[in-house]
């Protein structure tokens, strides 16, 4: 697939990941999916959602979170926000002062404190509101040659479909591409994404469909790509403490399933967590920040393996790269990838909402007409 005027010759790409896709986790599956393939860019590898009002009001702490890996070929942001203003103003900074090579808006956040604002997976349905924030970006974007994407949700509910039209808008404002997750605002990360909802928008927009929902192994995203029409897959939940995902994938992309190198042994995994312990201390500067930052990831990475629990528990503890070495030295020696965690959902995913947050009145039009949207509060009456 194209995005913009640069070919993408693996049509990979990296799901944004609150706490997890920072500089040292894109680079550690930006290197996994080069060993799959000798194409570059192996992928899209996107910084985790970032807000435009940070960016725009350079607020060093939001800058600071959009360090780039430095062998990136295109360097990939999502930025979140619900004022055309703010975000033609992030995507100009980003664009033509950090070196932004690709932005992507989010249209596709479940969570409550986003969605009480009338942003993230709820936006959409106000359709001038949405059309206005997608023309400005790509205004802003224009002068640097920067394609613009965004992501988005089936609907806020079964009852509140805006895909369709969403990516209608998205065409007619000259976007790149779409990012669909298979899912409702309703389901956040429960029940099974929809993949059929991807084939039905692929066949209606004039532009690329990524698929994203429920891709766990190299096989599940060929499928969808066969079974959809789609033009690439994201990936997220299903690469957390697996990495190497996108290298399979690459390799099934270019080489067929029958390219897909062997899962990884207990001995190779713990070497990837080593990498990461490794990437992580240079990207936060000290060991101590680190290694903090990697334990969430050990219950990812060893899920399934025979370690125990005292060792697990030590895992999720460790401080320094010399404590990682010992506690790495105890993991059982090439030990088979447990093929009963195959196809099995990772991270996050929680039931349905009962019911979804939304600004007062947000479903009684299409339009916000008199109503303006805070980017720090919930809808209120324009003057």
């Amino acid at each position: 697939m194209h995005l913009g005027d640069r070919g993408l010759p693996v049509p990979q790409f990296l799901a944004p990941m609150a706490g997890v896709t920072n500089s040292a986790y894109r680079r550690l599956c930006r290197e996994q999916a080069e060993l799959g393939t000798v194409a570059r860019p192996a992928g899209v590898f996107t910084c985790e959602m970032i807000t435009a009002r940070g960016v725009a009001e350079r607020i060093p702490k939001t800058l600071a979170m959009m360090a780039p890996d430095p062998g990136d070929p295109l360097f990939s942001v999502q930025l979140y926000g619900t004022d055309p203003v703010v975000i033609a103003k992030a995507v100009a900074i980003a664009a033509g002062e950090l070196g932004v090579a690709h932005i992507d808006l989010n249209f596709g956040c479940p969570v409550p404190k986003v969605t009480r604002r009338g942003g993230g997976g709820v936006l959409p349905w106000k359709l001038d509101r949405f059309a206005a924030i997608l023309q400005a970006a790509v205004r802003a974007a224009q002068p640097f040659a920067v394609p613009v994407t965004i992501k988005t949700r089936i609907g806020i509910d079964d009852d509140h479909v805006t895909m369709f039209d969403a990516g209608r808008i998205a065409a007619d404002c000259g976007i790149a591409a779409v990012t669909l997750h298979a899912r409702t605002v309703e389901q956040a990360y429960a029940g099974h994404a929809r993949w059929d909802a991807i084939g039905e928008l692929a066949a209606v927009v004039a532009i690329p469909v990524i698929g994203n929902g429920d891709i766990w192994e190299a096989g599940d995203a060929l499928t969808m790509m066969a079974q959809t029409g789609c033009a690439g897959v994201s990936l997220g939940r299903g690469v957390l403490g697996r990495p190497w995902l996108f290298r399979d994938l690459a390799a099934a992309l270019t080489l067929g399933e029958a390219g897909v190198p062997a899962l990884p042994t207990s001995t190779e995994v713990a070497r990837m967590v080593r990498r990461h312990a490794e990437l992580l201390v240079e990207h936060f500067g000290d060991e101590r920040h680190g290694l903090a930052d990697l334990r969430k990831h050990m219950a990812w990475y060893f899920k399934g393996f025979s370690l125990g629990g005292d060792l697990r528990s030590d895992l999720g503890l460790v401080t320094s790269l010399a404590h990682l070495d010992d506690l790495l030295g105890r993991v059982p020696v090439g030990e088979p990838f447990p093929r009963h965690e195959l196809h099995a959902p990772r991270g996050r995913q929680g039931s349905p909402r009962v019911k979804v947050t939304l600004p007062y009145g947000w479903l009684d039009s299409r339009t916000l007409g008199g109503t303006e949207v805070g980017e720090a509060g919930d809808a209120v009456s324009g003057g």
